[in-house]
């Protein structure tokens, strides 16, 4: 629900409060929420100025930098770090300009696989033979890379322990769901592992990088931030196309695979989490895809069946629209005194 002036200016006419404590609620929660992120033309600035850093420092890294070496890239990625620490530090602490002091920390922290790529370049220290350039870390899927993304989530959570700011969590997700997919290489091998293995690997890893989500958003209310979003998005990526993109012949298997999906949609609800919602129906609508054009191909029912299928859902849709509040209270009311402590908090 969001809250106006005019709405406050309709209270005080009411006589609910006066204008005096109107003004000073406006004032207390102008402040109050000016820390919290809002779409508008200075936030927008700051985020997307962040991005065309980290993708600066990151993806659009060219052959260039390879030729100051592996020590030349360390100091350099040491030096930005340095940079944009003491800068944020001064925007964050001093100056109570979170949401711009909190993005330069965020790129600090992107920092940290350069910093560690040049110290292993510098050493010739590599876990599982050289991984090629930097720009490749992006690209390619090797086991090399695993210490500048252990790196990448330790420096991440360091920074969180500082700073509560919760965009800090996207670099550690995202270094997540890389070390998803070069794990694999590790676990069984470099050249002893198939593509099953790693869908295996990536779908368990993301199973992992939700719960951790889900206890994190225990831990935290959402009104002082959002520190779960991305670990739930990048678990959910890690575990959904691990669970997808396996082969199975099945039909009864692609039909625990529909059922998997709408336990996401209802954790959608349970946790309030519109994130699952999006993975649970596309995975609905692939296996309808599939019972289409594969099961009832010839069937002449089968488009009629679903277009009351939709309609149906549409329909109940705008029920729960219409009595959400009293859905919700006894659904509430229902759940056992144990079961609503499991819940995350708003």
């Amino acid at each position: 629900m969001k809250i106006y002036k005019d709405d406050l200016s309709w209270a005080a006419s009411q006589g609910l409060i006066t204008e005096a404590q109107a003004d000073a609620l406006w004032q207390a929660l102008s402040n109050r929420v000016g820390v919290r992120p809002q779409f508008n033309f200075a936030n927008v600035a700051f985020y997307f100025g962040a991005l065309v850093v980290i993708s600066a420092m990151s993806w659009f890294m060219n052959l260039a930098w390879e030729s100051f070496g592996g020590g030349g890239m360390f100091v350099l990625a040491c030096i930005y770090v340095f940079c944009f620490v003491l800068a944020g530090k001064t925007l964050y602490f001093r100056q109570n300009m979170k949401i711009p002091g909190g993005l330069l920390f965020a790129i600090a922290v992107c920092m940290t696989p350069l910093a560690i790529y040049g110290l292993q370049r510098w050493t010739g220290f590599w876990i599982q033979g050289d991984p090629g350039m930097y720009r490749d870390y992006y690209v390619w899927i090797k086991g090399s890379w695993f210490l500048m993304e252990l790196g990448t989530i330790v420096a991440g959570l360091i920074a969180l322990k500082f700073v509560r700011f919760p965009f800090l969590t996207a670099p550690i997700a995202f270094s997540l769901y890389f070390m998803s997919m070069d794990l694999t290489p590790l676990i069984f091998g470099k050249n002893e592992f198939n593509w099953e293995q790693r869908l295996t690997v990536s779908l368990w890893f993301g199973i992992a990088c939700i719960v951790v989500a889900y206890l994190v958003d225990l831990r935290t209310r959402r009104r002082d931030g959002d520190f779960a979003f991305w670990l739930y998005l990048f678990g959910l990526l890690a575990f959904w196309f691990g669970m997808t993109l396996m082969r199975d012949s099945n039909e009864w298997q692609k039909f625990i695979y529909c059922l998997i999906n709408l336990g996401l949609i209802l954790l959608s609800v349970l946790l309030k989490r519109k994130v699952f919602m999006v993975f649970g129906a596309m995975g609905v609508f692939g296996y309808l895809s599939h019972l289409a054009y594969t099961v009832f191909r010839d069937a002449l029912l089968f488009p009629f069946a679903l277009t009351v299928l939709g309609i149906s859902i549409i329909y109940l849709g705008v029920l729960y629209q219409r009595h959400s509040r009293a859905i919700e209270h006894l659904f509430d009311r229902s759940l056992p005194q144990e079961l609503r402590q499991l819940l995350p908090r708003e």
